[in-house]
Protein backbone atom coordinates (compact mmCIF):
# COMPACT_ATOMS: atom_id res chain seq x y z
CA UNK A 1 0.00 0.00 0.00
CA UNK A 2 0.90 3.50 -0.61
CA UNK A 3 3.44 5.22 2.19
CA UNK A 4 1.20 8.43 1.39
CA UNK A 5 -2.17 6.96 1.17
CA UNK A 6 -1.50 5.11 4.62
CA UNK A 7 -0.20 8.23 6.52
CA UNK A 8 -3.31 10.25 5.44
CA UNK A 9 -6.04 8.32 6.48
CA UNK A 10 -4.16 7.53 9.97
CA UNK A 11 -3.66 10.99 10.58
CA UNK A 12 -7.60 11.48 10.00
CA UNK A 13 -8.87 8.68 13.12
CA UNK A 14 -10.62 10.01 15.64
CA UNK A 15 -11.64 13.00 13.90
CA UNK A 16 -15.12 14.82 12.88
CA UNK A 17 -15.22 14.39 9.08
CA UNK A 18 -18.52 15.68 7.34
CA UNK A 19 -19.08 14.08 3.64
CA UNK A 20 -21.85 15.96 2.22
CA UNK A 21 -23.62 14.06 -0.42
CA UNK A 22 -24.44 10.29 -0.23
CA UNK A 23 -24.00 9.48 -3.64
CA UNK A 24 -22.13 6.96 -5.71
CA UNK A 25 -19.36 7.96 -5.58
CA UNK A 26 -18.43 9.41 -1.81
CA UNK A 27 -20.16 5.89 -0.66
CA UNK A 28 -17.03 4.09 -0.52
CA UNK A 29 -15.13 7.67 0.80
CA UNK A 30 -17.60 7.08 3.73
CA UNK A 31 -16.36 3.47 4.76
CA UNK A 32 -12.61 3.81 3.96
CA UNK A 33 -13.39 6.99 6.67
CA UNK A 34 -14.95 5.12 9.27
CA UNK A 35 -12.70 2.17 8.69
CA UNK A 36 -9.85 4.63 9.53
CA UNK A 37 -11.48 5.43 12.69
CA UNK A 38 -12.90 8.49 11.87
CA UNK A 39 -16.18 10.25 13.64
CA UNK A 40 -18.37 10.55 10.20
CA UNK A 41 -21.42 12.26 9.33
CA UNK A 42 -23.18 11.91 5.93
CA UNK A 43 -25.08 15.11 4.80
CA UNK A 44 -27.78 14.35 2.22
CA UNK A 45 -30.84 16.46 1.35
CA UNK A 46 -32.64 13.22 0.28
CA UNK A 47 -35.70 12.61 3.28
CA UNK A 48 -34.54 9.65 5.41
CA UNK A 49 -37.50 7.26 4.58
CA UNK A 50 -36.22 7.38 0.49
CA UNK A 51 -32.68 6.57 1.62
CA UNK A 52 -31.99 3.54 0.27
CA UNK A 53 -30.32 0.28 1.35
CA UNK A 54 -26.44 1.25 1.23
CA UNK A 55 -26.57 4.74 2.86
CA UNK A 56 -28.81 3.19 5.55
CA UNK A 57 -25.95 0.16 5.96
CA UNK A 58 -23.47 3.17 6.70
CA UNK A 59 -24.96 4.21 9.54
CA UNK A 60 -25.26 0.71 10.65
CA UNK A 61 -21.28 0.86 10.22
CA UNK A 62 -21.55 4.29 12.69
CA UNK A 63 -22.15 6.55 10.00
CA UNK A 64 -24.11 9.74 12.03
CA UNK A 65 -26.88 10.55 9.02
CA UNK A 66 -28.05 14.06 8.67
CA UNK A 67 -30.48 14.27 6.00
CA UNK A 68 -33.88 16.45 4.68
CA UNK A 69 -34.01 20.24 3.98
CA UNK A 70 -32.13 21.23 7.50
CA UNK A 71 -29.02 19.04 6.44
CA UNK A 72 -26.15 21.71 5.82
CA UNK A 73 -27.16 23.51 9.01
CA UNK A 74 -24.87 23.21 12.31
CA UNK A 75 -21.94 21.53 10.72
CA UNK A 76 -19.39 20.99 13.05
CA UNK A 77 -16.17 18.98 12.09
CA UNK A 78 -12.54 19.27 11.80
CA UNK A 79 -12.62 18.36 8.20
CA UNK A 80 -15.71 18.40 5.20
CA UNK A 81 -16.01 16.56 1.82
CA UNK A 82 -17.80 18.20 -0.69
CA UNK A 83 -19.72 16.11 -3.21
CA UNK A 84 -19.29 17.07 -6.84
CA UNK A 85 -22.69 18.36 -7.43
CA UNK A 86 -22.07 21.47 -4.76
CA UNK A 87 -21.03 24.49 -5.68
CA UNK A 88 -17.94 25.45 -4.00
CA UNK A 89 -19.39 28.78 -3.26
CA UNK A 90 -22.22 27.41 -1.62
CA UNK A 91 -23.46 29.62 1.34
CA UNK A 92 -23.05 26.99 3.52
CA UNK A 93 -19.75 26.03 2.23
CA UNK A 94 -18.72 29.81 2.82
CA UNK A 95 -19.53 29.97 6.04
CA UNK A 96 -17.70 26.75 7.15
CA UNK A 97 -14.72 28.24 5.43
CA UNK A 98 -14.87 31.45 7.84
CA UNK A 99 -15.26 28.87 10.91
CA UNK A 100 -11.88 27.89 9.94
CA UNK A 101 -13.13 24.57 8.78
CA UNK A 102 -11.07 23.16 6.26
CA UNK A 103 -13.27 21.99 2.35
CA UNK A 104 -11.53 19.59 0.27
CA UNK A 105 -13.30 16.67 -2.15
CA UNK A 106 -12.83 12.76 -2.89
CA UNK A 107 -11.27 14.04 -5.98
CA UNK A 108 -8.56 16.42 -4.50
CA UNK A 109 -7.23 14.21 -2.30
CA UNK A 110 -7.04 11.44 -4.66
CA UNK A 111 -4.85 13.33 -6.85
CA UNK A 112 -2.53 14.54 -3.60
CA UNK A 113 -2.19 10.63 -2.95
CA UNK A 114 -1.99 8.95 -6.03
CA UNK A 115 1.05 6.98 -6.21
CA UNK A 116 0.69 6.94 -10.04
CA UNK A 117 0.56 8.83 -13.85
CA UNK A 118 -2.63 10.48 -13.76
CA UNK A 119 -4.42 10.84 -16.99
CA UNK A 120 -7.45 13.37 -16.51
CA UNK A 121 -10.00 13.99 -19.45
CA UNK A 122 -12.34 17.17 -19.14
CA UNK A 123 -14.83 19.28 -21.72
CA UNK A 124 -18.41 20.22 -22.58
CA UNK A 125 -18.58 17.00 -24.69
CA UNK A 126 -16.88 13.15 -25.72
CA UNK A 127 -14.99 13.50 -22.65
CA UNK A 128 -16.67 9.83 -21.55
CA UNK A 129 -15.60 8.26 -24.38
CA UNK A 130 -12.20 9.81 -25.22
CA UNK A 131 -11.32 9.26 -21.48
CA UNK A 132 -12.28 5.05 -21.97
CA UNK A 133 -10.13 5.51 -25.67
CA UNK A 134 -7.16 6.27 -23.57
CA UNK A 135 -8.16 3.29 -20.92
CA UNK A 136 -8.27 0.88 -23.67
CA UNK A 137 -5.42 2.13 -25.47
CA UNK A 138 -3.62 2.19 -22.79
CA UNK A 139 -4.87 -1.63 -22.12
CA UNK A 140 -3.43 -3.07 -25.46
CA UNK A 141 0.13 -1.79 -24.33
CA UNK A 142 0.38 -3.77 -22.08
CA UNK A 143 -0.16 -1.05 -19.06
CA UNK A 144 -2.30 -1.22 -15.17
CA UNK A 145 -5.25 0.79 -15.61
CA UNK A 146 -7.57 2.19 -13.29
CA UNK A 147 -9.89 3.97 -14.23
CA UNK A 148 -12.55 6.37 -13.05
CA UNK A 149 -13.92 9.69 -11.60
CA UNK A 150 -17.06 11.27 -12.96
CA UNK A 151 -17.17 8.01 -14.62
CA UNK A 152 -16.63 4.59 -13.31
CA UNK A 153 -15.38 3.33 -10.04
CA UNK A 154 -14.38 6.18 -7.36
CA UNK A 155 -10.76 5.89 -6.99
CA UNK A 156 -9.72 7.12 -4.19
CA UNK A 157 -9.97 4.10 -1.65
CA UNK A 158 -8.50 2.38 -4.76
CA UNK A 159 -4.84 4.45 -4.92
CA UNK A 160 -3.80 2.66 -1.26
CA UNK A 161 -3.68 -0.42 -3.55
CA UNK A 162 -2.45 1.26 -6.54
CA UNK A 163 1.39 1.16 -7.81
CA UNK A 164 3.71 3.55 -9.44
CA UNK A 165 3.56 1.77 -12.91
CA UNK A 166 0.24 1.88 -13.15
CA UNK A 167 -1.75 4.72 -14.67
CA UNK A 168 -5.07 6.18 -13.67
CA UNK A 169 -7.55 7.49 -16.01
CA UNK A 170 -9.70 10.23 -15.00
CA UNK A 171 -12.58 11.99 -16.19
CA UNK A 172 -13.27 15.40 -14.59
CA UNK A 173 -16.48 17.83 -14.66
CA UNK A 174 -16.64 21.34 -14.14
CA UNK A 175 -18.02 20.84 -11.10
CA UNK A 176 -15.15 18.50 -9.59
CA UNK A 177 -12.48 20.51 -11.33
CA UNK A 178 -13.61 24.01 -9.39
CA UNK A 179 -12.04 23.35 -6.36
CA UNK A 180 -9.14 21.45 -7.15
CA UNK A 181 -5.80 22.14 -5.99
CA UNK A 182 -3.76 20.03 -7.84
CA UNK A 183 -3.34 18.75 -12.06
CA UNK A 184 -2.77 15.58 -13.72
CA UNK A 185 0.27 14.76 -15.77
CA UNK A 186 -1.42 14.51 -18.80
CA UNK A 187 -4.54 16.70 -18.91
CA UNK A 188 -6.64 16.62 -22.36
CA UNK A 189 -9.55 19.53 -23.03
CA UNK A 190 -11.85 18.14 -25.75
CA UNK A 191 -13.78 21.17 -26.51
CA UNK A 192 -15.74 23.66 -24.34
CA UNK A 193 -19.32 24.90 -25.44
CA UNK A 194 -21.97 26.47 -23.11
CA UNK A 195 -23.32 23.80 -20.77
CA UNK A 196 -24.08 23.46 -16.74
CA UNK A 197 -25.24 27.40 -16.54
CA UNK A 198 -27.95 26.39 -14.49
CA UNK A 199 -25.06 25.88 -11.89
CA UNK A 200 -22.32 27.66 -13.00
CA UNK A 201 -22.78 31.84 -12.39
CA UNK A 202 -21.75 32.15 -15.90
CA UNK A 203 -19.90 31.32 -19.04
CA UNK A 204 -16.50 32.34 -17.67
CA UNK A 205 -16.94 30.34 -14.53
CA UNK A 206 -17.33 27.19 -16.50
CA UNK A 207 -14.54 28.24 -18.42
CA UNK A 208 -12.19 28.90 -15.38
CA UNK A 209 -13.04 25.34 -13.84
CA UNK A 210 -12.15 23.53 -17.41
CA UNK A 211 -8.64 25.34 -17.52
CA UNK A 212 -8.41 24.13 -13.74
CA UNK A 213 -7.21 20.64 -15.22
CA UNK A 214 -3.57 22.26 -16.09
CA UNK A 215 -3.59 24.77 -14.04
CA UNK A 216 -1.09 23.15 -11.39
CA UNK A 217 0.89 21.28 -13.93
CA UNK A 218 4.84 21.10 -14.05
CA UNK A 219 7.01 22.19 -16.84
CA UNK A 220 7.35 18.83 -17.95
CA UNK A 221 3.83 17.97 -18.07
CA UNK A 222 1.22 17.89 -21.18
CA UNK A 223 -1.79 19.57 -21.96
CA UNK A 224 -3.17 18.33 -25.26
CA UNK A 225 -6.11 20.89 -26.58
CA UNK A 226 -8.51 21.24 -29.70
CA UNK A 227 -7.15 23.52 -32.00
CA UNK A 228 -10.89 23.73 -33.93
CA UNK A 229 -12.67 25.30 -30.96
CA UNK A 230 -12.62 28.60 -29.97
CA UNK A 231 -12.07 28.44 -26.59
CA UNK A 232 -9.40 25.84 -26.47
CA UNK A 233 -7.30 27.05 -28.96
CA UNK A 234 -6.48 29.56 -27.30
CA UNK A 235 -5.36 27.98 -24.55
CA UNK A 236 -1.92 27.13 -23.27
CA UNK A 237 -0.40 25.47 -20.36
CA UNK A 238 1.90 25.30 -17.75
CA UNK A 239 4.39 22.64 -19.59
CA UNK A 240 3.74 21.22 -23.42
CA UNK A 241 0.35 21.88 -25.13
CA UNK A 242 0.00 19.68 -27.81
CA UNK A 243 -2.60 20.32 -30.42
CA UNK A 244 -5.30 18.17 -32.72
CA UNK A 245 -7.28 19.41 -35.34
CA UNK A 246 -9.85 17.97 -38.35
CA UNK A 247 -9.20 21.19 -40.20
CA UNK A 248 -5.12 20.64 -40.06
CA UNK A 249 -3.51 22.93 -38.16
CA UNK A 250 -2.66 20.73 -35.22
CA UNK A 251 0.14 18.42 -34.02
CA UNK A 252 -2.26 15.35 -34.63
CA UNK A 253 -4.26 16.68 -37.73
CA UNK A 254 -7.11 14.94 -40.28
CA UNK A 255 -5.45 14.90 -43.44
CA UNK A 256 -8.00 13.72 -46.12
CA UNK A 257 -8.79 10.15 -43.94
CA UNK A 258 -6.13 9.62 -42.40
CA UNK A 259 -5.54 10.74 -39.19
CA UNK A 260 -1.97 11.92 -38.60
CA UNK A 261 1.05 12.88 -35.79
CA UNK A 262 3.24 15.49 -37.16
CA UNK A 263 2.85 14.46 -40.79
CA UNK A 264 3.43 11.13 -39.78
CA UNK A 265 0.01 8.42 -40.66
CA UNK A 266 -1.45 7.12 -37.44
CA UNK A 267 -5.10 6.11 -37.88
CA UNK A 268 -7.16 5.48 -41.30
CA UNK A 269 -10.45 6.62 -40.11
CA UNK A 270 -12.39 3.60 -42.04
CA UNK A 271 -10.23 2.04 -39.45
CA UNK A 272 -12.24 3.36 -36.32
CA UNK A 273 -15.75 1.33 -35.74
CA UNK A 274 -18.03 3.95 -33.81
CA UNK A 275 -19.61 6.51 -35.90
CA UNK A 276 -20.01 10.18 -36.37
CA UNK A 277 -16.59 12.79 -36.89
CA UNK A 278 -16.80 13.70 -33.23
CA UNK A 279 -15.68 10.12 -32.44
CA UNK A 280 -12.29 10.95 -34.84
CA UNK A 281 -11.66 14.42 -32.73
CA UNK A 282 -11.91 11.60 -29.84
CA UNK A 283 -9.20 9.61 -31.17
CA UNK A 284 -6.74 12.31 -32.47
CA UNK A 285 -7.05 13.50 -28.15
CA UNK A 286 -6.61 10.00 -27.18
CA UNK A 287 -3.28 9.60 -29.63
CA UNK A 288 -1.84 12.61 -27.84
CA UNK A 289 -2.44 11.73 -24.33
CA UNK A 290 -1.28 8.21 -24.98
CA UNK A 291 1.74 9.46 -27.19
CA UNK A 292 4.75 7.59 -26.04
CA UNK A 293 3.28 5.08 -24.10
CA UNK A 294 0.91 3.21 -26.75
CA UNK A 295 2.45 2.42 -30.53
CA UNK A 296 0.43 2.85 -33.12
CA UNK A 297 -0.42 -0.67 -34.15
CA UNK A 298 -2.10 -0.80 -30.94
CA UNK A 299 -3.98 2.37 -31.57
CA UNK A 300 -5.75 0.83 -34.85
CA UNK A 301 -6.14 -2.30 -33.73
CA UNK A 302 -8.14 -0.93 -30.76
CA UNK A 303 -10.33 1.70 -33.63
CA UNK A 304 -11.12 -1.83 -35.18
CA UNK A 305 -12.78 -3.41 -32.17
CA UNK A 306 -13.65 -0.52 -29.84
CA UNK A 307 -17.58 -0.52 -30.04
CA UNK A 308 -18.22 2.69 -28.11
CA UNK A 309 -20.00 3.54 -24.75
CA UNK A 310 -23.09 2.71 -23.60
CA UNK A 311 -25.65 5.75 -23.95
CA UNK A 312 -23.71 7.22 -26.73
CA UNK A 313 -24.92 7.35 -30.15
CA UNK A 314 -25.72 2.91 -28.83
CA UNK A 315 -27.76 1.13 -31.69
CA UNK A 316 -30.11 -0.35 -29.30
CA UNK A 317 -32.23 -2.29 -32.09
CA UNK A 318 -32.85 -2.81 -35.57
CA UNK A 319 -37.19 -3.46 -36.01
CA UNK A 320 -39.05 -3.80 -39.47
CA UNK A 321 -35.88 -1.94 -40.83
CA UNK A 322 -35.82 0.54 -38.47
CA UNK A 323 -33.01 1.81 -36.50
CA UNK A 324 -33.20 2.56 -32.72
CA UNK A 325 -29.95 4.83 -31.24
CA UNK A 326 -29.88 6.00 -27.61
CA UNK A 327 -27.87 9.12 -27.34
CA UNK A 328 -29.09 9.75 -23.63
CA UNK A 329 -25.83 11.65 -22.86
CA UNK A 330 -26.63 14.03 -24.97
CA UNK A 331 -27.35 16.95 -22.41
CA UNK A 332 -26.47 19.89 -24.57
CA UNK A 333 -27.09 21.10 -28.02
CA UNK A 334 -23.21 20.92 -29.40
CA UNK A 335 -23.71 16.66 -28.44
CA UNK A 336 -26.66 16.68 -30.28
CA UNK A 337 -25.07 18.49 -33.05
CA UNK A 338 -22.41 15.77 -33.49
CA UNK A 339 -24.58 12.68 -32.99
CA UNK A 340 -27.11 14.51 -36.09
CA UNK A 341 -24.06 15.09 -37.58
CA UNK A 342 -22.79 11.26 -37.40
CA UNK A 343 -25.60 9.98 -39.31
CA UNK A 344 -25.67 10.47 -43.78
CA UNK A 345 -29.76 10.28 -43.85
CA UNK A 346 -32.44 13.00 -42.03
CA UNK A 347 -33.40 11.11 -38.84
CA UNK A 348 -36.52 11.20 -36.55
CA UNK A 349 -35.35 12.85 -33.45
CA UNK A 350 -36.36 12.94 -30.34
CA UNK A 351 -35.91 15.65 -28.08
CA UNK A 352 -35.68 17.92 -25.07
CA UNK A 353 -35.34 17.56 -21.00
CA UNK A 354 -34.58 19.48 -18.47
CA UNK A 355 -33.62 22.97 -18.39
CA UNK A 356 -29.91 23.81 -18.06
CA UNK A 357 -30.43 27.38 -18.56
CA UNK A 358 -28.27 27.02 -21.80
CA UNK A 359 -29.12 28.65 -25.19
CA UNK A 360 -30.74 26.29 -28.11
CA UNK A 361 -30.28 28.43 -30.93
CA UNK A 362 -27.66 26.57 -32.31
CA UNK A 363 -29.36 23.71 -32.83
CA UNK A 364 -32.04 25.46 -34.78
CA UNK A 365 -30.45 24.73 -38.14
CA UNK A 366 -28.73 21.28 -37.50
CA UNK A 367 -32.25 20.09 -37.10
CA UNK A 368 -33.89 21.72 -39.93
CA UNK A 369 -30.71 20.40 -41.49
CA UNK A 370 -30.52 16.81 -40.74
CA UNK A 371 -34.06 16.12 -39.22
CA UNK A 372 -37.29 15.20 -41.15
CA UNK A 373 -39.46 14.49 -37.39
CA UNK A 374 -38.87 15.78 -34.39
CA UNK A 375 -40.51 14.81 -31.00
CA UNK A 376 -40.51 17.19 -28.68
CA UNK A 377 -41.20 16.77 -24.68
CA UNK A 378 -39.88 18.00 -21.15
CA UNK A 379 -39.11 21.36 -19.98
CA UNK A 380 -36.68 22.89 -23.10
CA UNK A 381 -39.20 20.90 -25.34
CA UNK A 382 -40.37 24.81 -26.23
CA UNK A 383 -36.90 26.37 -26.70
CA UNK A 384 -36.16 24.01 -29.26
CA UNK A 385 -39.35 24.34 -31.16
CA UNK A 386 -38.65 28.21 -31.21
CA UNK A 387 -35.29 27.69 -32.08
CA UNK A 388 -36.28 25.32 -35.10
CA UNK A 389 -39.26 27.82 -36.09
CA UNK A 390 -36.81 30.77 -35.85
CA UNK A 391 -34.51 29.57 -39.00
CA UNK A 392 -35.50 30.54 -42.62
CA UNK A 393 -34.25 26.92 -43.60
CA UNK A 394 -36.97 24.14 -44.49
CA UNK A 395 -38.43 22.68 -40.96
CA UNK A 396 -39.12 19.00 -40.39
CA UNK A 397 -42.71 18.33 -38.83
CA UNK A 398 -42.85 18.92 -34.74
CA UNK A 399 -44.70 17.24 -32.38
CA UNK A 400 -45.09 18.13 -28.58
CA UNK A 401 -45.19 15.37 -26.61
CA UNK A 402 -46.87 15.10 -22.92
CA UNK A 403 -43.47 13.77 -21.57
CA UNK A 404 -40.53 11.35 -22.65
CA UNK A 405 -42.45 8.17 -22.81
CA UNK A 406 -44.77 9.22 -25.01
CA UNK A 407 -42.58 10.85 -27.72
CA UNK A 408 -40.52 7.50 -27.87
CA UNK A 409 -43.29 5.97 -28.54
CA UNK A 410 -45.10 8.45 -30.78
CA UNK A 411 -41.72 8.65 -33.01
CA UNK A 412 -41.83 4.67 -32.78
CA UNK A 413 -44.88 4.77 -34.26
CA UNK A 414 -44.06 7.72 -36.90
CA UNK A 415 -40.80 5.51 -38.14
CA UNK A 416 -40.98 3.12 -40.97
CA UNK A 417 -38.94 0.97 -42.95
CA UNK A 418 -35.23 2.65 -43.49
CA UNK A 419 -35.42 5.48 -40.70
CA UNK A 420 -33.14 6.38 -38.02
CA UNK A 421 -34.84 7.06 -34.67
CA UNK A 422 -32.26 8.77 -32.39
CA UNK A 423 -33.27 10.10 -28.94
CA UNK A 424 -30.60 12.92 -28.50
CA UNK A 425 -32.42 15.06 -25.95
CA UNK A 426 -29.72 17.83 -25.82
CA UNK A 427 -30.51 18.61 -22.66
CA UNK A 428 -30.36 16.89 -19.12
CA UNK A 429 -32.74 13.92 -17.70
CA UNK A 430 -32.81 15.70 -14.39
CA UNK A 431 -36.62 16.71 -15.44
CA UNK A 432 -37.87 13.31 -15.22
CA UNK A 433 -34.66 10.96 -14.33
CA UNK A 434 -32.15 10.49 -12.14
CA UNK A 435 -29.54 11.18 -15.13
CA UNK A 436 -28.91 10.12 -18.49
CA UNK A 437 -28.39 6.85 -17.81
CA UNK A 438 -31.33 5.80 -16.13
CA UNK A 439 -32.97 7.94 -18.98
CA UNK A 440 -31.02 5.76 -21.70
CA UNK A 441 -32.09 2.56 -20.10
CA UNK A 442 -35.73 3.37 -20.01
CA UNK A 443 -35.30 4.24 -23.80
CA UNK A 444 -34.17 1.09 -24.59
CA UNK A 445 -36.39 -0.85 -22.48
CA UNK A 446 -39.49 0.99 -24.79
CA UNK A 447 -37.32 -0.23 -27.89
CA UNK A 448 -37.23 -3.52 -27.11
CA UNK A 449 -40.40 -4.30 -25.82
CA UNK A 450 -42.24 -2.67 -29.44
Amino acid sequence: MSNKFNTYFASLAGKRITVIGLGVSNRPLVRLLLNSGCIVTGCDKTPREKLDDEVLELEQMGCILKTGDDYLENISADLVFRTPGMHPNNPALCALREKGIQITSEMDVFFDLCPCRKIAVTGSDGKTTTTTLIAELLKAAGKKVWLGGNIGTPLLPLCGVMCQDDIAVVELSSFQLMDMTHSPEIAVITNIAPNHLDVHRDMDEYVEAKKAIFRFQKETDRLVINNDNGITSTLRGCGITRTFSRLGKGDVCLCGDVITRDGQQVLPVTDILIPGVHNIENYMAAILAVEGLVDDEKVRQVAKNFGGVEHRIELVRIKDGVRYYNDSIASSPSRTIAGLRSFPEKVILIAGGYDKKIPYDVLGPEICKHVKKLFLGGATGPQIRAAVEACPEDKPEIVDCENFEAAVRAAAAAATEGDVVLMSPASAAFDQFKNFAVRGAFFKKIIKEL
